[in-house]
């Protein structure tokens, strides 16, 4: 099947933000709305899942969250105290919250003309997508929530080994950067996966042709640190709700995608063994018939 991809276009969806997004099959197909997470353009949302999505009946759209990308900047600082602030749950003040970025979610479909769609959304994506669900429910025809969690802090956690490479300085020059980023991908990615240096060297390649935003991390983790524990909530919500989570997740813990599927009433949790926090080419198949699954489930919920 040949497949239809859009060049990279661009969307006004606040005051001086615009996002740039990119679609994949059919535009009569059902619309479904990919939202990545901390710090992550919309090239890691690979083109070969983007494709085998379409190839299931879906018109997919990626973008660049603000602060990524080719999306617009926000300039409000955040420093490395602000942060450990908000770690250790002090009050502390977030240039934007999860609110903000689940609204720039609906601004881009308002702008596609698309009233419903579903929505799949990958670790801060996966919080994203979840404010969208409990937000606008009428706007929501399936939810999908990666190796995601509630916003309650006695889940999901981060492995402890992890938080000073977090919040560590950036490399900003080309091969520094290629370099982390394959070593990073080596800390969090699929043990029983692992990828090809080809691979993570090429998306680290792109990524950086993309534009580094170090600052713009920092907000984003602003956002995910100060947002709100959705656990009752999410018992409000009817939309069809497949969670799904990697056993071998150090960014993630799994306990962050249990408690997200026993916080949602009928919601199907599909664990897979030694996952971490990528997705493995190998695992593409299962991941795409489970979300197609789910939005056919999404049709009778309609």
């Amino acid at each position: 099947m040949e497949r239809m991809i859009s060049e990279e276009l661009r969307a006004p969806v606040a005051d001086g933000i615009d996002l740039a997004y990119q679609t994949f099959g059919d535009p009569d197909g059902e619309p479904l709305l990919l939202v990545m997470g901390l710090g992550g353009p919309m090239n890691w949302w690979d083109s070969g899942f983007c494709g085998e999505l379409a190839d299931r009946g879906f018109f997919v759209i990626r973008y660049d969250n603000r602060d990524t990308g080719h999306s617009s900047r926000v300039e409000q600082y955040v420093s490395r105290a602000d942060l450990l602030r908000a770690f250790v749950g002090r009050p502390a003040q977030a240039p934007y919250d999860i609110g903000d970025l689940a609204d720039d979610g609906f601004a881009l479909l308002d702008h596609l003309g698309i009233g419903s769609a579903h929505l799949v959304g990958i670790s801060m994506g996966g919080m994203i997508v979840q404010t969208m669900t409990l937000a606008r429910p009428d706007r929501v025809r399936s939810l999908t929530s990666i190796m995601s969690s509630t916003g309650e802090r006695r889940v999901g956690w981060q492995h402890p080994t992890l938080l000073p490479r977090l919040i560590a300085k950036r490399a900003s020059d080309f091969d520094a950067y290629v370099e982390s980023s394959i070593m990073w991908g080596g800390v969090i990615g699929s043990p029983g996966y692992p990828e090809t240096e080809e691979k993570a060297r090429a998306r680290a390649r792109e990524t950086f042709e993309r534009g580094l935003n170090p600052a713009g991390v920092l907000r984003h983790m602003m956002a995910v640190l100060t947002q709100p524990n959705r656990t009752a909530a999410l018992a409000s919500v009817t939309a069809p709700t497949l969670v799904i989570h990697g056993t071998s997740d150090k960014m993630v813990n799994v306990s962050g995608g249990r408690a997200t599927a026993a916080a949602v009433p009928g919601s199907e949790l599909l664990l897979i063994t030694d996952m971490g926090h990528n997705l493995p080419v190998e695992l593409w198949p299962l991941i795409t018939r489970a979300i197609r699954r789910n939005a056919d489930r999404g049709a009778i919920h309609r």
